[in-house]
């Protein structure tokens, strides 16, 4: 193996490391989530490719297209970058029956709050509650799933 290659995988494993990934002797990696999510989240900045995003994280292109397909199938769970934070966030919105809410007919009813429903777990937030703070707990509560 030449030296140039060498120190290149060194620092990529050192780098690796500092993520939390696991390297085992045999070359295999164990990689958390939350570093997969990272890399995802770094090819979609803007001029950024999955290619140039692979080579810094050391794996193969089609691998880390493995995960931005996890991503977008709602299976990993994308942190937030710094330049999103003036960007719209998206998630799945669930439509269902409404529950009926025993109002007299005439009656004004203003909506005052928000709910978020995930599994067993209900929040419920001011209807004022802005769209980033929302973004952030629905983020929260599918990393916790």
């Amino acid at each position: 193996m030449r030296q140039g290659v060498r120190f290149a995988m060194c620092a990529t494993n050192a780098f690796l490391r500092s993520l939390g990934v696991e390297i085992h002797a045999s070359g295999h990696r164990r990689w958390p989530d939350e570093v997969k999510a990272q890399a995802v989240a770094e090819t979609l900045r803007a001029g950024a490719t999955v290619k140039d995003v692979a080579v810094r994280f050391g794996v193969q292109p089609n691998q880390l297209s493995a995960w931005r397909r996890l991503a977008k199938n709602g299976d990993l769970v994308l942190p937030a970058l710094e330049d999103d934070a003036l960007e719209a966030v998206f998630t799945q919105l669930v439509v269902r029956d409404a529950e009926p809410l025993g109002i007299e007919v005439g009656e004004p009813k203003a909506w005052s709050e928000l709910r978020i429903v995930v599994g067993e777990v209900s929040i419920q937030l001011d209807a004022d509650t802005s769209a980033a703070r929302i973004a952030d707990i629905v983020r929260a509560l599918g990393a916790a799933s």
